[in-house]
């Protein structure tokens, strides 16, 4: 993406980033799931309340 950190103008900027995005190649397809690496959460324990 373009470098619009010295762009003061918030409309200016904006306009930039999205002719920027349009140019730019589209993003290949995912090869792995999302969230893939995330770290994975056990089951809490069922039934009665733990308090």
């Amino acid at each position: 993406m373009a470098d619009t950190t010295n762009i003061k103008d918030k409309a200016e900027r904006k306009k930039l980033k999205r002719a920027a995005r349009k140019k730019a190649a589209p993003k290949a397809k995912r090869t792995t799931p999302r969230g893939s690496l995330k770290k994975k959460v056990k089951k809490m324990a069922r039934g009665q309340s733990k308090r």
